[in-house]
């Protein structure tokens, strides 16, 4: 059996809005600081992001979606990364510089329960 095709990884995050902000303001939004270098060139270390909660508690990610997930063998470690392909068991993720990134590689599916947001937009 062969995993489907991957996903052009993303290249780009579009910069926040003044929407963006009032929903962050209004808690509909999570701020989320990346801290290794896995997502480089996209997110360098120190970058900021805003996560939605909410959106995946009524669809499932989609390839090519950019998330951020708890791990699954380390509680309370969260990671920013891409999907790569969706199961019905959960997501595969991958961080965009492989030298540098923990992720489903290394600790297998991410399973619903572990994700924790859609990253929807950089700060500022």
């Amino acid at each position: 059996m062969t995993s489907p095709p991957s996903p052009l990884p993303p290249s780009q995050l579009r910069h926040s809005q003044l929407t963006d902000l009032v929903l962050w303001l209004l808690r509909q939004r999570r701020r989320f600081r990346v801290v290794g270098a896995s997502m480089l060139p996209l997110l360098e270390p120190g970058a900021e992001v805003l996560i939605d909660p909410a959106v995946y508690r009524q669809q499932r990610p989609q390839p090519g979606d950019l998330v951020v997930v708890e791990h699954p063998r380390r509680p309370g470690l969260l990671l920013i990364k891409w999907v790569v392909y969706v199961d019905s068991d959960g997501c595969f993720v991958r961080g965009l510089n492989e030298a540098e990134s923990t992720d489903s590689r290394e600790f297998g599916l991410v399973p619903w329960a572990g994700l924790v947001g859609q990253v929807v937009c950089r700060l500022p």
